[in-house]
């Protein structure tokens, strides 16, 4: 009987019973019938492989973002407000409306309060660097000035607040029970947010019915991740989210 010139193999044994492969048999008897068959396999998966994506899992901690951080600070000398206000470039005092000279940087943005009595104030400052950054330029036009400034005057973080957003829409009439009336303020016809009293940590967190949320009164960023993390697990247990 003559001998065909190819050979039909079955790729059964590589868990791909549907997929014939033709080629040369005489290929196949220069070497060992295993190594030509993973040749060949790899040669098709290579071809012919569907990668498959599979959607990735929707985590409200990677939309936190700090939208203000509050600090405060002295410089351990008391201050002639209207003077500093006159030396200050863009500084701003009006003791009317407000008792102290407002100080905007540019670069962090942030705006310092400072007082007479020598406390300051930062605030709308996104990270806690830009505190720091923010205040050492206060510091560093205040000493221009001839005022007496501490080395090194404390820096507190007295609030960081943070949004995020849950990617659900909120049903907060049955948020405002399933929580427990103690730790909820819920009053749509004032303020459509619900407002939600943490312990641990201590924050306050405003949810609104369109999933989004605010994180306030933290002192340290991984309150907002913790805090996020608390009301997910609140309300998934809940059949809420």
């Amino acid at each position: 009987m003559k001998e065909s010139s190819q050979s039909n193999i079955s790729f059964k044994e590589f868990g791909q019973s549907n997929i014939i492969a033709t080629t040369p048999a005489p290929h196949y008897r220069k070497v060992k019938p295993h190594a030509a068959l993973l040749k060949v396999y790899k040669g098709l998966n290579t071809l012919n492989s569907v990668v498959i994506i599979m959607p990735e899992i929707y985590d409200p901690k990677k939309t936190i973002k700090i939208e203000n951080v509050v600090a405060s600070t002295a410089i351990g000398a008391t201050l002639d407000l209207p003077k500093i206000t006159l030396q200050l470039d863009g500084a701003d005092y009006n003791k009317e409306r407000f008792p102290g000279v407002v100080y905007r940087t540019k670069e962090p943005k942030t705006a310092a309060l400072i007082f007479g009595s020598g406390k300051i104030v930062c605030t709308g400052a996104k990270s806690i660097d830009d505190v720091h950054n923010g205040l050492k330029k206060v510091f560093s036009e205040l000493k221009s000035m001839g005022v007496d400034v501490m080395d090194n005057p404390e820096i507190i973080v007295q609030n960081i607040v943070a949004s995020a957003d849950l990617g659900a829409v909120l049903n907060l009439n049955a948020i405002a029970i399933g929580l427990g009336l103690e730790n909820i303020e819920y009053e749509p016809e004032q303020f459509p947010g619900l407002v939600y009293r943490i312990a641990e940590p201590k924050v306050v967190m405003l949810l609104f019915g369109s999933g989004k949320l605010v994180v306030t009164g933290g002192k340290k960023p991984a309150d907002a991740d913790a805090a996020v993390d608390k009301i997910v697990e609140e309300l998934d247990g809940l059949g809420l989210l």
